[in-house]
């Protein structure tokens, strides 16, 4: 308990210095507007409680749990639909990736218990998103806005650009999660369309590949619900329901590549005296895999999905 109190004094002190330290500068240089004191405390206590949740449920290890703050805070500062995003992504992921640790015990041997994340993990799927919402300040500053091509080009884009990147790793973990426990066939993999062994890199099922289609779209609703919630002026911009329809997609696309990437670029096979290669050779790890598809995803939304959904011309 009054370790709690410590943690909570001192965020309320970090708090009121960057609200301070924000309205200097704002007196300084005319053009910087000064961030309310409210978002910096939601901005560091609400990523503070969840990550020490997280740590405690054994969902993040330490360096994971110093990396998620980071990421945490800034999307929070940069947009509360970036961090309800975030937040739908690691509640549902966490969840998914303790269910059914038996079964994937017998698949995977690395399998751990609650999926704990290192910084490395956190980076990987936090990274592009958290570049995204840096750059989503430096344009328009601290604050929600609605997704409008025709008012917000440069914003917009790197709005629908953050959510595909988060719906991209989404949905690749729950296919990743949910397809080795509830598929009742054999993956196949993405490349050939030939029968490989469960766990084998760029293997897909359908059950998977509907599992990655729900979990952007959840991503999807959780910035669609944020924005309802704290965008004032919506009816005065493009219909925002889209942004469901684009997360779904955008999660499956991302968990596809993810797999394609995989069956071109890790190995997959038996170490054996007779060893038999299912796919190619071992030339990225899985995290590597994760940033790449992350970043692909990001780019190929921006080119197609975000003209048809939101651009009137």
């Amino acid at each position: 308990m009054m370790i709690d109190m410590i943690v909570l004094c001192a965020t309320l002190a970090l708090s009121l210095f960057f609200w301070i330290l924000s309205l200097t500068m704002s007196t300084f240089y005319g053009t910087l507007q000064p961030v309310s004191p409210w978002r910096w405390l939601f901005s560091i206590l609400v990523p503070l409680v969840v990550t020490v949740r997280a740590v405690r449920r054994r969902s993040l290890d330490r360096s994971g749990a110093l990396a998620a703050l980071l990421v945490g805070f800034v999307l929070t500062m940069a947009n509360y639909s970036f961090f309800s995003t975030l937040l739908a992504f690691f509640i549902t992921s966490s969840k998914l990736t303790r269910w059914g640790g038996a079964q994937k015990k017998k698949i995977d041997a690395e399998y751990k218990e609650g999926g704990q994340r290192n910084w490395v993990q956190v980076f990987c799927n936090g990274g592009v998103p958290t570049e995204l919402a840096l750059l989503y300040m430096i344009e328009v500053g601290p604050g929600e806005i609605p997704i409008d091509f025709n008012k917000q080009y440069s914003a917009s884009w790197m709005c629908l650009s953050l959510l595909g990147a988060l719906a991209c790793s989404t949905g690749d973990t729950w296919a990743s999660e949910v397809g080795p426990v509830l598929s009742q066939s054999k993956p196949r993999l993405i490349t050939t369309w030939k029968e490989v062994p469960t766990g084998t890199n760029g293997g897909v099922t359908p059950v998977g590949l509907v599992a990655s289609f729900l979990g952007g779209a959840t991503v999807g609703v959780a910035y669609f619900v944020t924005q309802l919630v704290t965008v004032s002026n919506l009816h005065l911009a493009d219909p925002q329901w889209p942004i469901v329809m684009y997360g779904g997609v955008a999660g499956l696309l991302g968990s596809m590549l993810d797999s394609f990437l995989g069956a071109h670029m890790q190995y997959s096979g038996q170490f054996q005296p007779d060893v038999h290669f299912i796919s190619f050779k071992n030339t990225k790890g899985n995290n590597n895999l994760k940033e790449s598809r992350s970043v692909t995803t990001t780019e190929r939304r921006h080119h197609s999905l975000t003209v048809f959904f939101f651009c009137d011309d």
